[in-house]
């Protein structure tokens, strides 16, 4: 099933369907010709430093997410839904068998389902998270693949901001260098991040940003297991 039609049901005078920093209303303000990309080398100092909140997209891509934001929401109660339904096609267990309220039944984003796990380790199991390209990236140059490793897990953070914990990182650099790195020829061509909790348009379903840089079609298909046309 396709994705909602973008829709003009979120309008500037509406509050947005999900969290936005001050720097996305400098970018709602600008337009596609004086907007600068990200380069490689700016991303690696970005998420070097954490500075997750810099990351920015394509002004008019980021209008068109605010929009098609509304409207999936309009239609399927919550980003979550849409995307266990129609994207990654899991089944949330019951909430008498664990799952929090809202998460995957029209609730809030902010309370995300639980699911039945192969394995209580995040990444031990195939089965456990799919890799999909984004359909939202961030505003990047050239040659930057945007993908996003959806887990039915979730990853241990601390701290208000909702930051990994260095076991969590741990795990996730782990996998990162075995299911990606080891299959790119190149050194520093992939990249990885998880925005902090506060910086998350979907907050329901754990997910990991990994950024390839240099990968023709079929390489992008090997490293996501698989023929994706679609993103999300």
């Amino acid at each position: 099933m396709s994705p909602p039609s973008h829709s003009p049901s979120h309008s500037s005078s509406s509050p947005p369907p999900f969290p936005i920093t001050a720097k996305d209303h400098e970018n709602l303000a600008r337009t596609d010709a004086s907007f600068e990309p990200h380069t490689w080398s700016s991303l690696h100092d970005l998420i070097r430093t954490n500075a997750l909140d810099s990351l920015r997209r394509w002004p008019s891509d980021l209008k068109r997410y605010l929009h098609w934001t509304a409207a999936t929401k309009a239609q399927y109660g919550t980003i979550t839904n849409y995307i266990c339904q129609e994207r990654l096609h899991w089944h949330p267990l019951p909430v008498e068998e664990g799952n929090i309220p809202g998460g995957g039944g029209g609730g809030d984003d902010d309370e995300g389902p639980r699911f039945e796990v192969a394995n209580e380790t995040p990444f031990a199991d195939e089965r456990d998270y799919k890799i999909l390209v984004n359909d939202w990236p961030y505003g990047l140059e050239e040659g930057i693949t945007h993908l996003v490793v959806w887990l039915k897990n979730r990853l241990q953070v601390e701290g208000e901001e909702g930051d990994l914990t260095e076991g969590a990182k741990a795990l996730v650099e782990a996998f990162v260098e075995k299911r990606f790195r080891e299959k790119v020829q190149g050194e520093d061509r992939v990249m990885w991040f998880r925005n902090w909790t506060g910086l998350q348009s979907v907050r329901g379903l754990e997910h990991v940003h990994v950024l390839v840089r240099g990968a023709e079609r079929e390489g992008i298909e090997d490293l996501i297991g698989g023929r994706d046309g679609r993103k999300v």
